[in-house]
């Protein structure tokens, strides 16, 4: 992926993407990865003009996302949409059931594939898709990795299929935990520490270097 003159940079997802930010501030980016990659990408190239945008908001499912996109992805005709959703999908799930809800999985899949189609067919925008993650840490996060799974295998999945970059957040996140202490990166195995925020944005940096 690569980053142009004058393009328009949308950071989309859940609390993650959030971070904080002052929803009544369009150009508000909040406290997290997206404040620390625009403000990396602004530093090293003034010269290309970029404009930044962050409509993450806390909570959010994929349907919730797939409820709002009109609004706050396609009608900025973004350049560049980088898109971190599934793990409120997950914890939901897990509160609600004890077994996996297969056709939740499915309704997952086919949600997500709107949301690229509609890209595709609405925009010329390059795509970063982001793995949702959890770590265990408290150890009862590990029971979140049944619902969590197979929608890590559906981001994948629709990465390969609409030819997107792909950050592999769950696998980064969990191989940093073990070296250096899963509570460095994450007070809850779901919301990142600074640390955290850190990872994901030197992640998406290195995507434009491939």
């Amino acid at each position: 992926m690569k980053i142009r003159q004058n393009d328009k940079i949308l950071f989309i997802g859940d609390s993650i993407t959030d971070a904080g930010r002052d929803h009544s501030n369009r150009m508000d980016l909040g406290q997290g990865y997206p404040l620390l990659v625009a403000a990396e990408l602004q530093a090293f190239f003034p010269e290309k003009k970029l404009t930044f945008y962050n409509t993450g908001i806390s909570g959010n499912r994929l349907i919730d996302l797939k409820n709002r996109w009109e609004k706050d992805c396609l009608d900025i005709n973004p350049d560049v949409v980088s898109l971190l959703i599934g793990i409120n999908d997950t914890s939901h799930q897990i509160y609600k059931s004890e077994e996996t809800n297969f056709k939740e999985i499915e309704k997952f899949e086919e949600d997500y594939r709107f949301l690229l189609k509609s890209l595709s067919q609405r925009t010329d925008a390059r795509v970063v898709l982001m793995e949702p993650f959890v770590l265990p840490y408290p150890k009862e996060r590990m029971n979140w990795r049944r619902e969590l799974d197979p929608r890590i295998q559906i981001v994948r999945k629709v990465a390969r299929d609409y030819q997107t970059d792909l950050i592999p957040l769950d696998g980064l996140f969990n191989s940093a935990g073990i070296s250096n202490g899963y509570s460095y990166y994450t007070g809850d195995g779901v919301h990142p520490t600074v640390a955290g925020h850190g990872l994901i944005k030197k992640a998406w940096l290195e995507c434009l270097k491939k």
